[in-house]
């Protein structure tokens, strides 16, 4: 049930993003901190699947956690970003400790390898936000 759930949410961000007229958005850039996290226990809790908000995240799915401190540049739930090296467009589904700073973390699965290979770099992302959006600069 949980994952039908969240796959409807992760198709109602992407449709719902692609049914808004582009010229109401902007894409924004920032230099972060870029690590990867896998769905294990040892790296998050005892429900390794489900993210902050309550998501529940699968294999495949191309979505990334955020420091806090980058909810107030617009990178919040749903935001979606494009990450350099990285094919596609991600989406915020998840959010870090607050003691993290300026860095996100790329959702790999279970794919512990894949995540180790891809190691740690600060890396420039391009977010997407309402260019209405009461949004504070950098």
């Amino acid at each position: 049930m949980y994952k039908k759930i969240s796959l409807l949410l992760l198709l109602f961000y992407f449709c719902n993003a692609c049914a808004e007229k582009d010229n109401e958005y902007i894409w924004k850039t920032k230099e972060v901190n870029v690590s990867a996290y896998n769905s294990v226990h040892w790296q998050t809790d005892n429900e390794p699947s489900v993210a902050a908000w309550g998501d529940t995240l699968l294999p495949g799915m191309k979505v990334i956690a955020v420091s806090k401190d980058l909810l107030n540049l617009g990178l919040d739930r749903g935001t979606q970003v494009k990450i350099k090296g990285l094919d596609g467009i991600y989406v915020v589904m998840d959010k870090m400790n607050s003691r993290w700073k300026n860095k996100i973390d790329v959702y790999m699965g279970t794919d512990v390898e894949k995540a180790r290979d891809w190691g740690k770099k600060k890396i420039k992302i391009e977010y997407r936000v309402k260019r209405e959006a009461d949004i504070k600069e950098e």
